[in-house]
């Protein structure tokens, strides 16, 4: 038992009675002793220690690669000069408008399916009460449309046909509008941002000729003329292009819609039209 004396104090162990022909196991060292009695060393909270230890090297490294991703993002907006600032607001104000459009102009916001079929099946015989009325305006920019159709027969019984498209067709025109909220925003910043970027590109060229000395040239100087140039460019354009490509993938949707509302309100006007003729007929 003296090697087991000489084990240190910090090192868990556990004596198990084994052959004395018993080897090392794979967790720990086993150290004879008399009687035919071996004790093991259990060395698995070392080997975990170890483990936590290499498994906490890839993560160190990982926050050291994005502290050198930021330091390079860093270098090069500092490159571009102040030029590139300009740029980087418009790009966060792309960025935002494109998420919001994204969000309102899907189709259960703006022009549901099976909503008008059941508008038409709620009115085949009897106009809809008023909160029935206020919840379809609720339910889409569609709703809204057919909805102040709706408010239109109930409110006047003795409106006209061309009343009524023509109240349709004041709903139609607002509901257009809501929908094409920011895109000219949107486009603005698809047709500013490579003027920007070329703007940055002629400081750029200033600054290159500024750098040009009878004495002779700075190379540090004309480096960064160059960089100024080169990226306010590509910036520009990364800027714009998808700004362009996301405007006009927006306006195509809005045309969509807005073909989308007026049929549905030729179809729901004659449907509205049964009711006027009804009533005309009751005050005769």
């Amino acid at each position: 038992m003296r090697a087991l004396a000489r084990v240190p104090a910090q090192l868990p162990t556990k004596l198990s009675t084994v052959p004395v022909d018993a080897r090392a196991s794979a967790r720990g060292a086993s150290f004879r002793g008399p009687g035919c009695i071996a004790a093991t060393l259990d060395f698995e909270p070392l080997g975990r220690l170890a483990n936590g230890a290499i498994i906490a090297r890839p993560e160190t490294s990982g926050r050291r690669r994005n502290d050198i991703e930021r330091a390079r993002l860093f270098s090069i907006i500092q490159a571009a000069g102040w030029p590139i600032w300009p740029l980087l607001l418009c790009s966060i104000a792309a960025f935002a408008l494109v998420l919001e459009r994204l969000s309102s102009l899907r189709t259960s916001r703006v022009a549901p399916p099976r909503l008008l079929d059941e508008v038409i099946s709620v009115t085949r015989a009897h106009l809809p009460a008023a909160d029935v009325v206020n919840k379809l305006a609720d339910n889409s920019v569609l709703g809204m449309v057919l909805a102040t159709g709706l408010r239109a027969v109930i409110a006047e019984p003795r409106t006209s046909e061309a009343a009524l498209r023509g109240t349709f067709e004041s709903a139609g025109r607002a509901a257009v509008h809501r929908l094409e909220r920011y895109l000219n925003t949107l486009g603005t910043i698809a047709s500013a941002a490579p003027l920007l970027g070329l703007m940055g590109t002629v400081i750029g060229m200033i600054e290159i000729f500024g750098s040009q000395a009878p004495t002779g040239n700075n190379p540090a100087l004309l480096a960064h003329g160059i960089s100024v140039a080169l990226y306010n460019t590509a910036f520009g354009l990364m800027i714009a292009i998808p700004s362009l490509m996301f405007y006009r993938y927006f306006r195509g949707l809005v045309d969509g819609y807005t073909l989308d509302m007026e049929q549905a309100a030729d179809r729901l006007v004659p449907h509205l039209m049964r009711f006027v003729v009804d009533r005309r007929q009751q005050s005769n």
